[in-house]
């Protein structure tokens, strides 16, 4: 039987990898780690495994023993941290003799610093790139930007951090920062034109499948409402990206569509927040990466479904059990 392991399962990814893998997979054994022994993906997993954080000298040791014993055969990573312990870490994993999906390393560490990402961008596709300064000059960031503008930490994800810069007041206590480990930036359209592009690299310069969803944001900075927009491709947006960084398995670019044109936010190197989302209306990148990365099977472009997805609160109930 193969046995495929899911971590960070207690969150949003982590859990959607799971349900979308369940749902294409049955036969396929699923094993879910997290930090928190009440994580809910559990429900979703045959075997359920608390682990510390990957900061954790131990974790390398405990991770061994759990691939060693479940008999694992793929580990897909279901949180940021993660990706990075595994990008950092690859030849452990060649050690482990275990198959990962993971994107190119030369992704993942230009993702982790926008700065450093803008800066590429600036030689691929600067059409599409996003102003960004270092600068601690309030006049000079007002007078090129306007107000109110961004800024945000270099290193994070999900909209973390980011404050709306209105007047020189809120910029004071930032200032010291910028450059560092802060950036500041325009406002790019509205809140109305975003949307999450997953694509399936093949980590020679081209993607392989991908899906396209108009969205809206929750709080916490993954996706509340979507909708499929099978009438765009953004191939020519696209072609460059992949030709220049070849990502390889499942890859999230977040855009803002301004006046027809595309203004890219980030890059994520890994399966995103919407990933059951995706599922749900064909595209299932979670079995795409068991395909590519423990087969060698080639990843073809599935057919989409309309419509459109809403996330809601929902209930996980366990029967004759006392603790969490």
């Amino acid at each position: 039987m193969t046995t495929v392991l899911v971590t960070g399962v207690g969150a949003i990814i982590g859990y959607g990898i799971l349900r979308s893998l369940r749902m294409a997979r049955p036969d396929v054994k699923l094993v879910g780690i997290d930090i928190h022994s009440d994580a809910v993906g559990q429900r979703w997993a045959d075997q359920f495994f608390q682990v510390p954080l990957t900061a954790d000298p131990v974790y390398p040791e405990v991770l061994s023993r759990i691939i060693t014993d479940a008999e694992v055969d793929l580990i897909i990573p279901g949180i940021e941290q993660d990706t990075h312990f595994f990008s950092d870490n690859r030849s452990f994993i060649e050690k482990m003799g275990v198959a990962i999906c993971l994107n190119s390393r030369r992704l993942v560490d230009l993702s982790r610093d926008k700065w450093l990402m803008y800066q590429e961008l600036q030689a691929v596709s600067p059409e599409i790139n996003i102003p960004t300064y270092r600068s601690n000059d309030f006049d000079f960031l007002e007078s090129t930007l306007g107000l109110p503008f961004i800024v945000k930490p270099r290193r994070s994800y999900a909209s973390k951090g980011l404050v709306k810069v209105k007047d020189r007041a809120g910029f004071q206590s930032l200032a010291a920062a910028m450059g560092e480990t802060l950036i500041a930036q325009p406002i790019i359209g509205t809140d109305d034109e975003e949307y999450t592009v997953a694509a399936f690299g093949d980590g020679e310069g081209a993607y392989l499948a991908h899906i396209v969803l108009q969205r809206r944001l929750a709080m916490d900075g993954s996706t509340a409402k979507a909708i499929v927009r099978a009438d765009i491709s953004l191939q020519e947006t696209l072609r460059p990206i992949f030709a220049h960084f070849q990502p390889i398995g499942p890859t999230n670019l977040q855009f803002r569509r301004v006046n027809a044109t595309w203004k890219l936010l980030e890059i994520n190197p890994r399966v995103s927040s919407a990933t059951s989302i995706r599922s749900a209306f064909g595209y299932n990148e979670s079995e795409m990466a068991l395909e590519f990365f423990l087969y060698g099977n080639p990843i073809t472009q599935p057919e989409i479904r309309r419509g459109t997805a809403s996330r809601y609160i929902e209930d996980s109930i366990v029967y004759d059990r006392d603790n969490f």
